[in-house]
């Protein structure tokens, strides 16, 4: 799995206004066309964009042979400036609104958000409009198994995301189908024990993300140094490092 990740993909920071527009293209194929969370007429543009954008780092997954992009995820920071410091979670549920009650720092917990595969990639690599012979160096061959792949990519964004914004913790409310493919990869955020009805069931989760990163290297040595770069993105603490020797 990690061997597709460092063959096939590029994680790309959308630092600029163009690389910004590439990841609301692809949410708005996901939210306003295959899903119908967000209204298409509400964004006639083509571009599925929200008053928390301003306020996010965004990210790309690039194939790299064919440049398409295979996914996008953002991190949306706290902006104190408004309600529930700009999380969209904290609007959803009402324990991780209490931050206190999950120790959760408010200068330093940010939202993953708009976790964000793209079906059109994904049919590519399935329907063999590639007219080169198919084996392990070319497209095709990935198929279905990008998915796990795609999600790796998505979480060394993650990473890079929530230490460039100087966060600590990370929210999300996620899908079950999302929970069980990164409990798979060894990725286990913390629940808070509700169940919401946000476009369909979800859990919301929180973490500390140094936390989180150690108990991937206990777990799963080979995923933690795929989105960590080998710790390079995000080291283990001297404290860790000696608890897992």
């Amino acid at each position: 799995m990690t061997d597709l990740y460092y063959k096939w993909f590029d994680v790309v920071r959308c630092d600029t206004k163009e690389l910004i527009k590439k990841s609301q293209q692809l949410r708005y194929q996901v939210y306003c066309l295959e899903t119908g969370f967000e209204d298409p007429s509400a964004n006639s543009d083509g571009l599925e964009k929200d008053e928390s954008d301003v306020h996010a780092l965004h990210s790309l997954l690039i194939h790299r042979p064919s440049g398409m992009v295979a996914g996008t995820v953002r991190l949306i920071y706290p902006d104190h400036h408004r309600p529930h410091s700009g999380l969209p979670s904290y609007h959803v549920s009402p324990i991780l609104a209490d931050g206190n009650a999950l120790d959760l720092p408010r200068d330093q917990t940010a939202e993953i958000s708009r976790f964000s595969v793209s079906k059109a990639f994904r049919q590519r690599m399935d329907d063999g409009l590639y007219s080169t012979e198919v084996n392990d160096n070319t497209p095709e061959f990935l198929g279905r198994r990008a998915l796990p792949s795609i999600t790796l990519g998505l979480m060394r964004a993650i990473v890079e995301m929530t230490r460039d914004a100087g966060m600590t913790h990370v929210t999300a409310v996620v899908e079950p189908a999302l929970i069980r493919l990164l409990g798979k990869l060894g990725i286990r955020f913390d629940r808070t024990g509700e169940t919401v009805n946000y476009h369909g069931i979800r859990y919301p989760v929180y973490r500390n993300m140094s936390e989180l990163l150690a108990g991937i290297y206990q777990q799963k040595p080979e995923i933690w140094h795929a989105i960590t770069d080998g710790g390079r993105v995000w080291p283990l603490t001297a404290a860790q490092t000696r608890l897992l020797a």
